[in-house]
């Protein structure tokens, strides 16, 4: 299979259960739920996406063959001890799959995924951190991470606390309002202690 790929680069992971943690970002290009035009967002199921999923045009972006990417994803970690990959999007699941899986894995690497939730993840993963967006229909409903961008009227936390993760975070939108996204953020964490307050420290710290 051939992988559309919008950039691949060395950072930290800025988010999560995992955030301060050294990782190579590999972000595949497209999503099921916006087109990433600007004229489309309005009517997208997912409207407040904050990333350029769009294209090949990023940092090492292009069309890459199994083995190929995997060599990237490898010589862009360099040396160090816990090889992490994070895939993610737009939505990785449009793409990702098993011959990558296995290529990544036989490098090293462990491989985490970022994921709307809307496609079931293929086996093999080691982290999966699920973000519901909006009324979509959710089918991957077990995972490590729950990461919920609040606040999003249109979901209920309560209905998502049933469901198998090891972990429930709450994160602010990174909106207009951004302020008032904190403070629902925190207020929500405040009277619902199962869930835990995570933020996009990557873009406090100025990092892609």
């Amino acid at each position: 299979m051939s992988y559309a790929v919008k950039e691949i680069f060395l950072t930290l992971q800025g988010e999560g259960m995992q955030a301060g943690r050294r990782a190579v970002f590999l972000r595949f290009s497209g999503c099921n739920l916006w087109t990433g035009r600007e004229r489309d967002r309005a009517t997208a199921d997912c409207t407040f996406c904050d990333t350029d999923f769009v294209g090949m045009d990023g940092e090492n972006g292009g069309r890459y063959e199994a083995e190929a990417l995997a060599a990237k994803v490898e010589e862009l970690w360099g040396e160090g001890e816990r090889p992490l990959v994070v895939i993610t999007g737009g939505e990785p699941l449009l793409q990702l799959d098993t011959e990558l899986i296995e290529a990544l894995h036989a490098r090293g690497f462990e491989i985490a995924v970022e994921t709307n939730g809307t496609i079931a993840a293929p086996p093999g993963l080691d982290w999966i951190c699920v973000s519901p967006k909006g009324s979509t229909k959710i089918v991957q409903r077990a995972g490590n991470e729950l990461k919920l961008v609040w606040p999003q009227p249109e979901i209920d936390p309560a209905e998502l606390s049933g469901w198998a993760f090891d972990h429930f975070l709450i994160q602010p939108m990174d909106c207009a309002d951004a302020a008032g996204a904190r403070a629902a953020a925190i207020e929500f964490v405040m009277r619902h202690p199962r869930w835990r307050l995570s933020l996009q420290t990557h873009k406090l710290l100025g990092l892609p």
